[in-house]
């Protein structure tokens, strides 16, 4: 059986897609129906169920990409094994959400950098969870840093660390609301302040009021910018009240310069998923970036 078609199957199995797993092998979507359409001859059975949308594997389409994608796997990562000790220093590509990326995945990746016969150069790029998904999905990324976990077989997702929610202002704002009046009130003292956010919709405070008040905010957003640094920086300023992640807000905590408006007794909290295109940890450079990622998320929690 020629493992060329076997490449294309598992890329197919994987992506759901003729037409995604197309731009993932650098082939037309035409050549990967032909090759699909070959090798369903040679077995004499079907391995794909056309839909409107995509393809789902038959029975046997199952069995078979269950049999053959691990040794597959293996052959990549013998043949990138080969590559690293004759070619020059490989890329990883990275993506993420800015603040994330930037704040804690670069700098921890930065050890792995260089031409130490192990290392890697670095590229990185920002984007929201589903651009970064989608974008990893094609084969622009090697790895994704994600608060949503994807679905189907192309990607495997590894739970990473949790991300706390803080509630903070600055302290005048700490002040004009009073000691201990939220905790006894709750979300109606906050009704009439300002709001800073990364969207219109809210995505910070909604999901802090939900999960500790039980409700919905009923303000909107006085100052929106598409970056928590810049949250941060405007909270800070007096702006108004803003939920930040702790680790980025941490040292504005202990300067004074933004306060904590209330301590839950089970704070909110987001995961981040570490994700990659299911097969490619068979690449030593991929590895060893999600090796090392992985440990350093333990410390992150």
């Amino acid at each position: 059986m020629d493992l060329a078609l076997l490449r294309t199957f598992v890329t197919v199995h994987r992506a759901g897609s003729f037409t995604r797993a197309a731009a993932l092998l650098g082939l037309s979507q035409p050549a990967v129906t032909s090759q699909i359409r070959t090798l369903e001859r040679q077995l004499g059975r079907p391995l794909f169920l056309r839909q409107a949308r995509g393809v789902t594997p038959t029975t046997i389409g199952d069995e078979l990409a269950h049999k053959a994608a691990p040794h597959l796997d293996a052959l990549v990562e013998i043949a990138e094994t080969g590559l690293d000790e004759d070619s020059s220093l490989r890329t990883l590509h990275l993506a993420g959400p800015p603040e994330f990326t930037a704040e804690r995945a670069l700098p921890a990746l930065t050890a792995l950098t260089g031409h130490d016969g192990q290392g890697f150069a670095l590229r990185a790029s920002f984007g929201t969870a589903e651009e970064t998904l989608e974008g990893l999905a094609a084969g622009h990324h090697d790895l994704a840093l994600s608060t949503a976990r994807p679905r189907g077989a192309l990607l495997t997702a590894t739970p990473l660390c949790d991300e706390e929610h803080v509630l903070v202002a600055a302290p005048r704002w700490a002040t004009h609301i009073g000691p201990g009046k939220l905790r006894r009130k709750g979300a109606p003292v906050l009704e009439n302040l300002p709001v800073v956010e990364v969207h219109e919709s809210l995505p910070f405070v909604t999901r802090y009021w939900a999960a500790v008040f039980d409700s919905v905010p009923a303000a909107s957003g006085t100052v929106v910018v598409p970056d928590l640094r810049a949250v941060l920086s405007c909270t800070a300023a007096g702006a108004g009240l803003a939920v930040l992640p702790r680790y980025l807000c941490t040292s504005a905590l202990e300067r004074g310069d933004i306060v904590s408006l209330l301590d839950p007794a089970v704070p909110p909290l987001r995961t981040y998923f570490l994700v990659v295109r299911t097969g490619t940890l068979a690449m030593p450079h991929v590895a060893r970036a999600h090796e090392w990622l992985l440990r350093a998320g333990g410390a992150w929690d």
